[in-house]
Formats: structure tokens, sequence, C-alpha cells
């Protein structure tokens, strides 16, 4: 099982970033973090990188229900969503595979919740 779903766009990258962050709301996710790591690494290591920014999308209705369910599943949320800047001039969206990461837990309760999620990420990449 892979632990992503991934899709190369032929978009810049701001476009790529709302276009994404579109499709999400659409389906329920909100973006609680935003991480440009572009932007971290040029100023903590002084490295210039690629454009890479890491989406942490959240459903509310599914994070309520993770948590009713296991209070500390909050260390796996939100569902991060990965926007580069690929080598062959596109740009790439990876979304996390809810299933593989907090569906390892083995509780029925989370595990309907990542099946869930799992399914609208998939077909939000899908989509785009």
């Amino acid at each position: 099982m892979s632990f992503c779903f991934s899709k190369d766009l032929e978009l810049g990258f701001d476009d790529a970033i709302e276009h994404v962050t579109g499709a999400l709301k659409a389906q329920g996710f909100g973006i609680v973090t935003e991480l440009d790591m572009k932007s971290t690494f040029r100023e903590k290591l002084d490295i210039d990188f690629r454009n890479y920014r890491i989406l942490g999308a959240c459903n509310p209705n599914f994070a309520h229900r993770a948590i009713q369910s296991e209070a500390l599943i909050g260390l796996m949320l939100p569902c991060n969503v990965v926007v580069q800047e690929a080598d062959n001039g596109k740009v790439n969206v990876a979304a996390i595979d809810p299933l593989a990461s907090i569906g390892s837990l083995n509780d029925p309760n989370i595990n309907a919740v990542a099946n869930e999620a799992r399914d609208i990420l998939e077909k939000v990449v899908a989509a785009l």
C-alpha cells in the first residue's frame, strides 16, 4: 500500500496552491496549517530550495469523530498535502493516505473515519 495519492499538474506553483486549496474546501477540508519550506530553508539554513509547501488539511467532522474515539489521535492530524515544484517543470501534489497512517491503530471507529477521509482525498487528487 502506498502512503499517498499523487498527481502532476501543469499549473504555476501559486495557481496550484489555489486550485488544491479550493478542491479540498469543496470537499469539507480547510487548511489549518501551511508550511513554506522554501522560505524556512532560506531563513534558517541559508539554502535555496524549490517551491515546497505543506498544507495541513482538516475536515472538522472527521477530526471530531476520530478524537472522540482516541483522544491522542491529534498527534496524527491534520491530513498533510504537499505541493511542490517537480523536476519536469510541473507541480506535484501529494496527499497522505489517512488509512496508511492512522489506520495503523487498528481501531474500528478510527479506521472508518480514515477510510472516509481516504476516499475523499483520493478523489480530490485524481480530479485535480
